[in-house]
């Protein structure tokens, strides 16, 4: 037999190991219910409409049949599908135990240790990091720990949180394991020592519930829930929330070397082993496998996990018996059948079946995790590096119609980042580096809402007209959203540092430099410091530069430092140099390797040029076609628009022809004009292509994009011209510019009518002049047209008055504007795009907050 058999000969004897009764089509949710659904479920647990609520419940597990999906079972050989003992807890035991387990001898990349990794805070990422930091201090030990408090019997002080964990909630106790986990992160990348006490406190909290209970269980809900996950019954996922709090629990003791955390958990695992070696000997193997269709989180990786400390074969049997037969094998065959699975029940099975292949060497499960992300990866991602559709995957390369508000899960993206981190670990291959800077960089840096702690988004929306503040569940909040996408969410930001450096051992130390942040690392093994200084990108100047400076420490020695030319760079304009000397380079997808003593003030610069490209979206149906996102290098391009997503570049074979970067000092040619009415201020609007006067506009939605327009002076020769204030533009002809309309300009709708957005002069001409206010306040001015008459507003309405004889006070207020900087300014990285009926400005998607956008557009010659 070839390899690929004699893997799939060894998997099926591993299965047997557990049990697994292979010749038995096993159920897997394949084939969804509604309540797959952690959005679904939630409405179902918590509504007051108990007709509802039964109804709903009673299909719980009509996913519980055998489906189609499952033929790869056949594929096994007849002899080894059939045996004729029943496997018994001990028999399974004893294998484990007394089989040959082995780790792997592959030579991994190792993580620089957190500790070890500093972000800049002025940087991208370490603002993320920082706001995140904010967050986690906000919240509160009492009012975390309540719930488990409270099944303990214990004393509950404080107040429990609401949203997903509040205390009628299933789910609850879930972001309390993320909780543990993210303060372990996060204390590791700062030592912030306010950090450090808070998350101690918690887990001695925890261990006092653990202790009033007194079997190992530890939970913020009681232990009855699993008496009805093992009888098949309706519960929302306790093993899900069993896993984050495992994981909490052992990343404390990993990262934060909290040894009372590694007994707790040694003790829930303890518990459960014997829970499930009951279920197994009680009923059957096959109730066991049945159980798992209800989601289980990553309970196989912690275990793993758990085992590669303690050594315990009873947590590597466990570990085993939470390997979801079902859906692994489906990806054994190589066989890309995900469609209609829970994408976040299933990312991280994947992740422990890598887990497993570390601990045991069996390459099967190597090959599981690389075919996994391949298919994912070719077929069910969007341009963000994100996956799934209203949480599930859709069939194959059928994505050009499922674009709108509840696309990819922010779970999942936290997840699939950590199945291409380890498959570059084990490989070095570029194309996982790339895919995980693309995915961190669309896929999470755009869940935080700015800098405000606390809020993120559970979905990220890549429709037509889209923004991330209107969709089903919109931003979340500080203490009453605890959504699963808020446990990754603060993990995902409290470990931004965790994939910028890997090293590798032997006799001549490593370093791989696979992402470039503003940061330094401590590189104990090189015996180094390095000082990581990324330029900020910009769009008129289209490259990436970066600058590492070195720190030599006494007895340094040799070393190698390998640095990432990204995929989507190009060999023309890629530049690097060592101490000012030009060093060769290989072609982008490759790493460039300097070898030698390094000395104190070493100093490496990269250039790597920034492009514009455009990216199919993944569906091959000929109608999806000319459906393409924009690119600029890693970053995901979206467009301000309300739904109008048409561009036709005609036959030019270059983007330059249609896309266009916005000049730095675009945004000294923005201004915003007010009035007072009262007490309150009024902004002259743009509302669909009419101008209109609004009140009160919002940062960072659409109010501020539409309240902000450019001045473009009728003279040419003063086009550069910054405005710094109203006396700078006296006398000035110019045109307004919506924000978002480039190339439209305010136009007169006809004498004794409004204003109106024009791309030509048809309805008036589009020029005004600016005198000053005729109110005479300072700061302010009036527009006067061609025709000489002046814009003035009546109420909401702007209109404009010809007859300037004899003009009186309330008149003169009414067309007089307060002068004020542009609400709204352009992104660094922002490109005006030729569309069909109108152009769009171009932003980074992870810098929109409440603006409406297209991130597709249908582009054609």
């Amino acid at each position: 037999m070839g390899f690929w058999q004699n893997k799939v000969s060894l998997a099926i004897s591993l299965l047997f190991l557990c049990g697994f009764h292979v010749y038995d089509a096993k159920e897997c949710t394949n084939s969804p219910t509604p309540l797959s659904s952690k959005t679904l479920r939630y409405e179902v647990l918590t509504s007051k409409n108990e007709t509802w609520k039964q109804e709903m419940l009673s299909h719980a597990h009509d996913h519980l049949t055998p489906t189609d999906e499952f033929a790869w079972s056949t594929l096994f050989p007849r002899k080894i599908l059939r045996h004729e003992d029943e496997y018994t807890w001990n028999v399974m035991y004893k294998k484990i135990k007394y089989s040959q387990h082995y780790k792997s001898d592959e030579n991994f990349l190792q993580e620089v240790s957190l500790h070890n990794v500093r972000l800049d805070p002025e940087s991208l990422h370490g603002r993320a990091q920082q706001t995140n930091l904010k967050y986690l201090l906000i919240l509160d030990v009492d009012n975390l720990v309540w719930s488990f408090r409270k099944t303990a019997g214990l004393p509950t002080p404080g107040t429990p949180y609401g949203g997903w964990e509040a205390p009628n909630v299933e789910l609850r106790g879930h972001f309390v394991g993320h909780y543990m986990s993210a303060t372990a992160q996060m204390w590791a990348s700062t030592h912030n020592e306010m950090l450090e006490a808070k998350m101690s406190a918690l887990v001695s909290a925890l261990k006092e519930c653990q202790d009033k209970i007194g079997t190992g269980y530890l939970s913020a809900f009681p232990s009855e829930f699993f008496d009805r996950f093992e009888a098949i019954k309706p519960v929302w996922a306790p093993y899900y929330t069993i896993h984050k709090i495992m994981a909490g629990l052992l990343d404390q003791y990993n990262l934060a070397g909290n040894s009372q955390a590694l007994k707790m958990v040694t003790w829930m695992a303890n518990y459960f082993y014997i829970r499930v070696q009951n279920v197994i000997k009680n009923y059957t193997i096959e109730r066991h496998w049945l159980s798992l269709n209800e989601e289980t989180g990553g309970m196989n990786d912690v275990l793993y996990r758990l085992y590669s400390v303690t050594g315990d074969q009873k947590h590597l049997l466990l570990a085993h018996l939470f390997d979801k037969p079902c859906f692994l094998g489906i990806l054994a065959v190589k066989a890309d059948h995900i469609s209609g699975f829970h994408a976040n029940t299933h990312i991280p099975i994947v992740i422990g079946a890598q887990m497993r292949y570390e601990i045991t060497g069996d390459e099967l499960y190597k090959e599981i995790g690389t075919f996994f992300l391949d298919v994912v990866n070719s077929t069910h991602s969007f341009a963000t590096g994100g996956t799934s559709v209203s949480e599930f995957w859709t069939d194959p390369a059928r994505l050009g119609d499922k674009l709108h508000t509840e696309d990819e899960e922010s779970c999942t993206t936290y997840n699939m980042l950590k199945v291409s981190r380890n498959l570059f670990r084990w490989t070095k291959e570029i194309t996982y580096a790339d895919y995980y800077e693309r995915a961190l960089t669309n896929g999470v840096l755009s869940i935080q809402r700015g800098t405000e702690p606390g809020v993120m988004i559970y979905m990220l929306p890549l429709g037509h007209g889209v923004s991330k503040g209107r969709s089903y569940h919109s931003w979340g909040t500080q203490f009453n959203s605890f959504w699963c996408c808020y446990g990754t969410g603060i993990e995902s930001f409290s470990k931004l540092g965790d994939s910028i450096y890997f090293e590798e051992m032997g006799k001549v130390p490593s370093l791989y430099v696979i992402q470039y942040i503003s940061s330094s690392v401590d590189w104990s093994s090189g015996q180094i410091s390095l000082s990581q200084d990324v330029d900020d990108v910009i769009s008129l100047n289209q490259r990436l530069q970066v600058k590492i400076k070195v720190s030599s420490k006494e007895g340094s020695g040799t070393a190698t430092l390998n640095f990432r030319i990204p995929s989507w760079t190009s060999a023309n304009g890629l530049k690097a140099s060592l101490n000012g000397s030009p060093v060769s380079l290989p072609n982008p997808g490759n790493f460039l390797s300097i070898t030698r003593s390094w000395s104190e003030g070493d100093e490496i610069a990269l250039q790597f040029p920034l492009g514009i490209r455009t990216e199919v979206i993944q569906d091959d149906r000929p109608q999806f076609a000319s459906l393409q996102a924009i690119l600029y290098g890693p970053y995901l391009l979206a467009g301000l628009s309300k739904g109008d997503y048409d561009i036709q570049t005609g036959p030019t074979k270059s983007t330059s022809d249609w896309i266009t970067p916005i000049p730095d000092d675009y945004n000294s040619q923005l201004v915003s004009l007010t009035q007072k009415i009262g007490d309150k201020e009024f902004f002259l609007s743009n509302q669909d292509q009419e101008i209109t006067l609004e009140g009160s506009p919002q940062a960072g939605n659409d109010s501020y994009v539409h309240a902000t327009f450019r001045l473009i002076l009728k003279d040419p020769s003063e086009t550069e011209a910054k405005f710094s204030g109203s006396d700078t533009v006296i006398g000035k002809i110019v045109m307004f510019e919506p924000f978002d309309l480039p190339g439209k300009v305010v136009a007169p709708k006809g004498t004794g009518e409004g204003l109106i957005v024009n791309s030509d002069s048809e309805k008036g001409s589009p020029e005004f002049l600016i005198v000053k206010g005729l109110s005479g306040e300072d700061e302010t001015i009036s527009l006067k047209t061609k025709d000489g008459c002046f814009v003035y507003t009546s109420g909401v309405d702007v209109k404009l008055n010809c007859e300037t004889g004899s003009l009186d006070d309330e008149f003169k207020a009414a067309a007089s504007f307060i002068w004020n900087t542009g609400l709204r300014q352009y992104h660094p990285m922002s490109f005006v795009v030729k569309g069909v009926r109108r152009s769009y400005v171009l932003e980074p998607l992870l810098g929109l907050r409440d603006e409406t956008y297209n991130v597709y557009f249908n582009i054609t010659n």
